[in-house]
């Protein structure tokens, strides 16, 4: 059997992880994302600490290898190695094109979960979509009708960070959309998603979730910043 072959990048990126495995602590890890992936053993302060070094040793990939890397550091089965592709693609989204977005999807499809579906959706598909405006509709209505829930998860989050730009109707359209899923992700998501809004328009927030019938769990993740808040000020009175 031939030995798989990989980018020098990856080959070197590789190569200083893995010295740095710890099979304890990976034993601890893969049970915390309830055994769906392998794991190096590097938790993330290391994690991000290795990656700067080895940065700063070798620099960022050229933006027209980023794709192949990115690819391959996903086909590999430790999950770190998937934690690393995304820090890759934060440092290179200003120079990525707008074809970015199929990427952005591959990986929302593959290896999916929360750890790095909810990275993606927040940091990669939100940052490219605001880089390039035009990209947010046909994506966007190709996603939030997918039978698959991380890409409808996406859709619910991938403006979490925008505060002021948020697009508001856009996010109780989407909501709409999913009321009555029982899938968890789905009912997080819009809580999280909502929560978020609340801490920049509060009366819009409350104002759907008393019009809207959410499931529980949305609906206490959606007023949870709102009744700390609330929580402080009376303590504080």
């Amino acid at each position: 059997m031939t030995q798989q072959t990989h980018h020098p990048f990856v080959a070197r990126l590789k190569n200083a992880l893995e010295s740095h495995a710890n099979a304890r602590a990976a034993i601890a890890m893969r049970a915390y994302m309830k055994n769906k992936f392998d794991f190096l053993g590097i938790r993330a302060p290391e994690r991000k600490a290795l990656l700067k070094v080895f940065l700063k040793e070798q620099g960022l990939p050229a933006v027209k290898d980023i794709e192949t890397i990115t690819l391959e550091l996903w086909q590999l089965p430790e999950r770190e190695y998937q934690y690393l592709a995304l820090g890759l693609l934060e440092r290179t989204l200003k120079k990525l094109p707008p074809e970015g977005m199929a990427l952005f999807e591959q990986l929302i499809i593959t290896k999916s979960w929360w750890d790095t579906v909810d990275a993606v959706a927040s940091h990669l598909v939100g940052g490219l979509i605001l880089r390039y405006p035009e990209l947010r509709d046909p994506w966007i209505n190709k996603w939030r009708s997918a039978d698959d829930i991380w890409l409808r998860r996406t859709t619910l989050l991938f403006q979490l960070s925008y505060k002021d730009k948020t697009d508001t109707n856009l996010l109780f359209k989407l909501i709409g959309e999913n009321l009555g899923s029982k899938k968890f992700f789905i009912n997080k998501a819009i809580g999280w998603a909502l929560r978020e809004v609340s801490k920049r328009d509060d009366l819009a927030v409350r104002g759907f979730v008393s019009a809207t019938p959410l499931e529980p769990l949305s609906k206490r993740e959606a007023l949870k910043w709102l009744e700390r808040q609330a929580l402080r000020e009376a303590t504080h009175a």
